[in-house]
């Protein structure tokens, strides 16, 4: 019986899923702590509400994952999580008191956070023959992320920062119309022996994978929640801020289009490895002169390599370590591991370390994690022969 995962399968949906989902991310990671800002919330505060979006990264993935393989309905989860997320964040800009923001924000991220390590395995499963292509289709949702980026400035420039809110629930109305398209892929069922969940999770080299994605997402907490504060202190406009983060992605789309190359003469453990030293030397140069205009510039061009080259690598070793039918729960364990307890701590202790010393003291931190993270992938980061699909 053929697989519907056939190569048949159109991955223009994906593409356009990516572009939008990512749309969203790209107005609300460089602008939210500004509007919150805007509102009179403390660093504490902040940080508390930055955090929400990978908080949710270590519930949901995991939950909507599992709900998945053993269901095989995919796209029913994506499509009814993605409406109920800008349902929910249609309350956000109704209130202005912190708890009201901070409930309906979490419900709201709850649902947010479902959809993409779905579509990532099914993305992942249907390039399968050629891994490279996976980033030629998630290269879109940089696209997406640069577009609001770059001109989010100039449009709350336009609008204000106290409707902020409400354009981004306008994006996620776009991220649930585009989850009507996306097809459902389902992985194909266990047959024969295969290696169960919890022992390909106690192999040695798997650890040192999550460990590396929390270390790297830990290194780049505080980046999604103090950046664009600490450059506005330093004196750049909204605008100038955005095109930085723009500038950030649009080199990490660079290596998404270069990825079908490096991936054929590079091993994915080499990859992470670079990653996280160029990650180790990004946030150095912000935590020494962020404030410098070249050094800015050039701490976000090597965003390409710590977020762009790390993804790939990651998410092209978990689809080989993990057998098929556990790739919902695996990559969910990723966005988990990475995105939500990294992030999330990431980003609560920057809040922290914000008032004692701000971008030095904070930024250095990132740099701390990046290289324990070199360090882990050095010593147990090891190739591995592949894990026979179940």
């Amino acid at each position: 019986m053929p697989s519907s995962a056939s190569p048949a399968v159109s991955l223009l949906p994906f593409s356009l899923f990516y572009f939008s989902y990512f749309a969203f991310q790209g107005l609300f990671s460089p602008f939210w702590g500004l509007y919150l800002e805007s509102l009179s919330f403390s660093a504490w505060q902040i940080s508390v509400l930055m955090a929400l979006s990978t908080l949710a990264r270590i519930v949901a993935p995991g939950f909507w994952g599992w709900l998945a393989d053993r269901r095989g309905r995919r796209r029913a989860i994506i499509l009814t999580t993605s409406l109920l997320s800008a349902a929910a964040f249609l309350l956000v800009g109704l209130d202005r008191a912190f708890w009201w923001v901070f409930v309906s924000l979490a419900v709201s991220h709850f649902f947010w956070a479902a959809a993409l390590p779905l579509v990532e395995a099914s993305t992942a499963h249907l390039t399968r023959a050629q891994p490279g292509r996976y980033s030629r289709v998630r290269v879109w949702g940089s696209i997406g992320f640069v577009c609001l980026a770059m001109s989010g400035g100039l449009l709350l420039d336009l609008i204000g920062i106290g409707n902020l809110p409400w354009a981004l629930c306008a994006l996620l109305g776009l991220v649930a119309a585009v989850a009507w398209r996306v097809p459902e892929v389902a992985a194909e069922r266990k047959n024969g022996q295969s290696t169960s969940m919890a022992a390909t999770l106690r192999r040695p080299e798997v650890m040192a994978l999550f460990g590396c994605c929390f270390l790297m997402a830990f290194a780049h907490g505080p980046y999604y929640t103090f950046f664009s504060i600490g450059l506005k202190q330093a004196g750049y406009e909204q605008g100038a801020i955005g095109m930085l983060w723009g500038l950030g992605v649009v080199s990490e789309v660079a290596v998404f289009l270069l990825m079908p190359k490096i991936m054929a003469r590079t091993r994915l453990e080499t990859l992470m490895l670079a990653s996280l030293l160029a990650a180790a030397l990004r946030f150095a140069l912000i935590a020494a002169a962020a404030e410098l205009a070249w050094v800015a510039i050039g701490a976000q061009l090597l965003h390409a390599l710590t977020f762009g080259l790390h993804h790939a690598a990651s998410v092209g070793l978990i689809h080989r370590m993990f057998d098929q039918h556990h790739h919902g729960r695996a990559q969910g364990l990723y966005i988990i591991a990475s995105f939500g307890v990294g992030g999330s701590a990431g980003g609560l202790i920057g809040g922290l370390a914000w008032p004692h010393g701000g971008m030095a003291t904070t930024f250095a931190m990132s740099t701390a994690a990046a290289v324990l993270g070199v360090l882990l992938c050095r010593r147990w980061l090891r190739p591995a022969a592949p894990v026979q699909a179940g």
